[in-house]
């Protein structure tokens, strides 16, 4: 998979005339290090440009798994927008395939190799949008904040917390079982929803980090919502 990585970085090269890189997001563990017919697309970070990058999907194809490269240095803002122009793409495709995948493609450091996150079913809400970016607190669901890695609120009918990345997920699941006591909810964590918000300022290489806190939640504890806030 790293060598077919780099055969399509060189095919890109070689076709635009000239060099162009990426730097991929760091993660320190991911679940899915190989996948199978794929087609790449290319985010790259371009400072010669108004808005600092240049998408290439010209690689493309509906009917295959879609590894999306992004570079890390660019911020939310610049990125999602893309990220929904291809996604809409593939969904409106009339060629499109059932069961074919979209991943984000990062640097896994435990393995040293590339290693890919999971966003098919992922739904990017606009700040723009002022209908769909209304939060819900209702005592089922906890929204989390992130402002940046070192702000992370917790909202919930509980007051407040702040909690950094390294104790988020400890914090979340406090915030549930104090809700379920305090309550008398006869309830699973599985029946809670954590709602995702990121600055649009972030970084794409923060965002992943912070994606990657909740695959655990993946086999136990809350569900976390495919839908995802941009504000």
């Amino acid at each position: 998979m790293k060598h077919l990585f780099y055969l399509l970085t060189f095919i890109l090269i070689t076709s635009c005339g000239s060099e162009k890189t990426i730097q991929l997001p760091e993660i320190s563990h991911t679940e899915i290090t190989e996948v199978l017919d794929i087609s790449p697309a290319y985010i790259f970070y371009d400072e010669t440009k108004p808005d600092s990058l240049e998408l290439n999907r010209k690689n493309l194809i509906s009917t295959t798994n879609w590894l999306v490269n992004v570079d890390k240095r660019l911020t939310l803002d610049q990125v999602i927008p893309q990220i929904t122009f291809i996604q809409n793409k593939k969904k409106n495709s009339s060629h499109k395939k059932e069961g074919v995948k979209n991943y984000y493609t990062c640097n896994d450091t435990s393995i040293k190799n590339l290693g890919f996150l999971e966003f098919t079913d992922v739904m990017y809400r606009s700040y723009t949008d002022e209908e769909a970016f209304e939060v819900d607190n209702t005592i089922f669901v906890l929204n989390i904040m992130v402002n940046s890695m070192d702000e992370i609120f917790i909202q919930s009918f509980l007051p407040e917390t702040v909690n950094t990345n390294k104790t988020i997920i400890d914090g979340i699941l406090s915030d549930v079982n104090t809700l379920k006591v305090s309550n008398g909810l006869d309830l699973d964590s599985s029946d809670f929803t954590v709602n995702l918000h990121f600055n649009r300022n972030l970084s794409f290489q923060e965002y992943i980090s912070i994606k990657s806190l909740f695959r655990v939640f993946d086999t136990e504890g809350p569900t976390v919502s495919k839908n995802e806030f941009i504000y």
